[in-house]
């Protein structure tokens, strides 16, 4: 049996963030904690949802790390108990909205954060008690505003999963003018994810047809404007469009993730200072060559319908088109060029082979999969 659930309220519009005090009354959040972190901070756009709130009592936490951490978590919760708030708002890219969805967990349930992780049989731990959560995204790649889950690197150095339906935000608010000022590589890294999440979750062989289509047209809309966008930041157009290609991606994954999110959150457990985007956009050639030759993609025609929202000519075109393209976005070339080294690849290959995303790629990959796929991301 499928599940098939969509999935949120969503406020989408250049300017919605003024509708953030609404939202939290519609919620029934009376004394919010804003989990952000210092960058977002420093480029003035916290100060932005602060004066959407006007004088709703609040608490703020501003520490959240590039790749959000139990110790972070446990810091925010404690911010969270102090000022007696009751409910959340994340404002910031993936890293604050699942560091918030870590503080929905931890601040409402008994326990290490762990017991709560997907890998170790966690989601239906994760209650109704989870604080109610609004989310804000600053960046156009996650997608965590309209999704279930949250990474979060673990006390013991692992990078787990978090999955539960309680945990998506009651609202999102996405507004595109909130990303203007995003970095042309920020833009870059984090416009790869979210196509790798429409590309990923195509590929994933659940039946899902609305997720299928929303990845579809997800893809399509940031395939095209991801150049304009890192090239131009004002581009409104482009903003738009590749904010609405992270949502729909993240709407999306709910059928599944791959082998690109396995190697992705292994790698980035073993060393938290590499980007989770960019990441997906090294592995990103690889897997699809790898995918190639599972039953349902060629059965379905997968790869080609991707290169037709990609205006390639084959599917044949996709690996070098990426390859391509993640080089005029100024990315890294390989894994190397990220100070990845081959002494790592039996750790990433074991968190990857652990991973939530690893079974539902759809063609199972042994650990002599994972290498082979490794040494031609390097």
């Amino acid at each position: 049996m499928s599940l098939i659930y969509y999935v949120t309220q969503i406020q989408f519009e250049y300017g919605a963030v003024r509708l953030l005090r609404s939202e939290c009354d519609r919620v029934g959040i009376t004394r919010p904690l804003i989990v952000t972190d210092a960058g977002v901070k420093a480029a003035g756009v916290l100060q932005k949802a602060l004066d959407a709130l006007g004088d709703l009592p609040h608490a703020v936490f501003d520490q959240t790390p590039s790749n959000p951490t139990e110790a972070a978590v446990r810091a925010a919760v404690k911010t969270y108990q102090d000022q007696r708030c009751d409910g959340l708002i994340a404002v910031g890219g993936g890293s604050a909205i699942d560091c918030a969805k870590g503080v929905a967990i931890a601040a409402t349930h008994e326990g290490p954060l762990t017991r709560y992780a997907t890998i170790e049989g966690g989601s239906p731990r994760i209650s109704e008690r989870a604080a109610p959560l609004i989310a804000v995204p600053t960046t156009s790649g996650t997608g965590s505003e309209v999704a279930r889950g949250a990474i979060i690197i673990v006390d013991d150095g692992r990078k787990l999963g978090f999955h539960s339906w309680h945990l998506v935000p009651k609202t999102a608010v996405c507004d595109p003018e909130l990303t203007l000022g995003l970095p042309p590589r920020l833009t870059a890294a984090t416009g790869m994810d979210a196509i790798a999440h429409c590309m990923e979750t195509f590929m994933a062989a659940a039946f899902n047809p609305p997720a299928d289509g929303i990845a579809l047209d997800g893809l399509e809309r940031g395939w095209s404007h991801i150049e304009r966008a890192t090239r131009d930041g004002s581009d409104r157009e482009a903003r738009s469009n590749l904010m609405s290609a992270s949502m729909q991606g993240a709407m999306a994954f709910q059928k599944g993730l791959g082998c690109v999110h396995s190697l992705s959150h292994s790698l980035g457990g073993v060393n938290p200072r590499l980007h989770h985007g960019t990441l997906n956009a090294m592995f990103l050639p690889a897997v699809v060559q790898f995918n190639a030759e599972a039953e349902s993609v060629r059965k379905e025609q997968r790869l080609q319908r991707m290169a037709h929202a990609m205006g390639l000519q084959s599917a044949d075109d996709i690996p070098a088109a990426i390859r391509d393209m993640n080089a005029r976005l100024g990315l890294p070339t390989g894994l190397a060029e990220l100070g990845v080294e081959r002494d790592w690849f039996g750790r990433i290959i074991q968190g990857a082979l652990a991973d939530h995303c690893h079974k539902t790629n759809p063609r199972l990959a042994t650990a002599e999969d994972y290498e082979g796929m490794l040494v031609a991301s390097l």
